[in-house]
């Protein structure tokens, strides 16, 4: 089993790389569409590292590559998203079981937020490779939080929490509280938003290839929560992602 890792910056992906890298000598890397597949073994698995960039027509990209050119079994998106459940805060962890996306709307022809063609709104994640995620989560966050992150970043950042539910994804960044409220209003589930998960999981469902997703709320997209973005994605999300993963591939061995 291969399992393809993907992430839209570069900083939730290197530290990966240079991970596979120090232990796989034989990893080899492959360039298509201008982006770099690292190939080999990492923490004991078969995976495919690859840096899928921002927005869903990347992922989508991205994700028919690794299907069509690596044969992968299985996908995994790890990066950053907005919080806008209650409760949803800056530093917390949502791990999805579907997503949508909400800036879809080929009304009157289909109904909002439906694929059109493909008579669907949401694509569930995979139930055991979510599973999994969610049980990498919550040991990370149970025992290897403090050795990963310094306490003093902690307290700048806040201490995380594990969710699970809706997390959607659309070419816009939402930062504003009337857009908030609306997806509230439509989409009561939902956690968080990002820009390529839904993406990845529409090309999952018509290849048939299981997905899961974890997102680090970096924000609040409602704008009530400021942050310093570079600062949190060097110090903060790549240390959860590369943490995180290192516990999923471990209890796969």
């Amino acid at each position: 089993m291969t399992l393809g890792i993907l992430a839209a910056l570069h900083d939730e992906v290197d530290g990966l790389i240079a991970a596979m890298r120090h232990e796989d000598a034989r990893a080899t890397c492959r360039t298509i569409g201008m982006r770099d597949y690292y190939q080999g073994t990492l923490h004991g698995q078969p995976v495919v590292l690859v840096l899928a960039r921002v927005g869903k027509v990347a992922a989508a990209a991205t994700a028919v590559t690794l299907i069509r050119e690596f044969g992968v079994d299985e996908i995994v998106f790890t990066g950053l998203a907005g919080g806008v459940a209650p409760g949803v805060e800056v530093g917390d962890i949502v791990v999805a079981d579907r997503t949508v996306q909400h800036d879809m709307d080929a009304s009157p022809l289909f109904p909002r937020y439906e694929v059109p063609l493909l008579g669907q709104t949401e694509f569930p994640a995979d139930p055991a490779l979510t599973a999994a995620l969610r049980q990498a989560v919550a040991g990370f966050l149970r025992e290897d939080l403090a050795s990963e992150v310094p306490a003093g970043v902690l307290a700048r950042f806040g201490a995380p929490r594990l969710h699970v539910g809706m997390i959607a994804s659309g070419d816009q960044f939402v930062s504003s509280s009337a857009a908030v409220a609306a997806l509230r209003r439509d989409l009561p589930a939902l956690q968080a938003v990002e820009m390529e998960g839904a993406a990845l999981a529409q090309i999952c469902h018509e290849y048939g290839v299981p997905y899961a997703l974890m997102r680090t709320v970096s924000d609040r997209a409602d704008d009530t929560a400021h942050v310093d973005f570079p600062a949190f994605l060097r110090e903060v999300a790549s240390h959860y992602s590369s943490a995180v993963l290192r516990r999923f591939l471990a209890a796969r061995r």
